[in-house]
């Protein structure tokens, strides 16, 4: 069985590449705290590649920037290559099958909240220390007076031939 569960922040604003074939894919490394202390009482971290396919890759992209909260599920992959100087890489990462949006651009901009809002901000320049215990608390009650998936487009109509159970 090969099944990884993280939750973490990105390090740095994920970018989209295309490549030979037409599909995108975006790589990206999620900062882990881990949950004790070392010797100096300070807290070390971890520092996960993950790889996301397609669309997921535009939404994590579109949704998501550095500092963003996320929880990824995948599997682990090693693969390797050989660099430009001839030496054998080796290289470990999470190909993400789902990516949870905790925390989107937007509500980076005012601070950490999560509130399931997926709009599209520009406003990501914050500077993080990493996910603390506080940060895996009980979410706060969203106030859903509002649609937050007005912007996603038309309503989708689905007959019971489409569901599959």
């Amino acid at each position: 069985m090969n099944n990884v569960s993280l939750v973490g922040r990105i390090t740095k604003d994920p970018e989209l590449r295309t490549i030979q074939n037409g599909n995108v894919v975006t790589t990206f490394t999620v900062a882990i705290n881990r949950p004790f202390t070392n010797a100096n009482g300070e807290r070390e971290a971890d520092f996960i590649l993950v790889t996301a396919w397609r669309r997921l890759a535009e939404n994590v992209v579109r949704y998501c920037g550095k500092g963003s909260l996320i929880g990824v599920t995948g599997r682990i992959q090693s693969r390797s290559y050989d660099a430009d100087d001839g030496t054998r890489r080796y290289v470990t990462e999470v190909m993400a099958d789902n990516v949870q949006f905790l925390e989107t651009k937007k509500n980076l901009a005012g601070g950490y909240q999560t509130n399931n809002n997926y709009q599209d901000s520009n406003n990501n320049n914050m500077v993080d220390q990493g996910p603390t215990p506080a940060d895996f608390a009980e979410p706060e009650t969203t106030d859903i007076s509002e649609d937050p998936f007005k912007d996603f487009g038309s309503e989708v109509v689905l007959s019971d031939d489409d569901l599959p159970f």
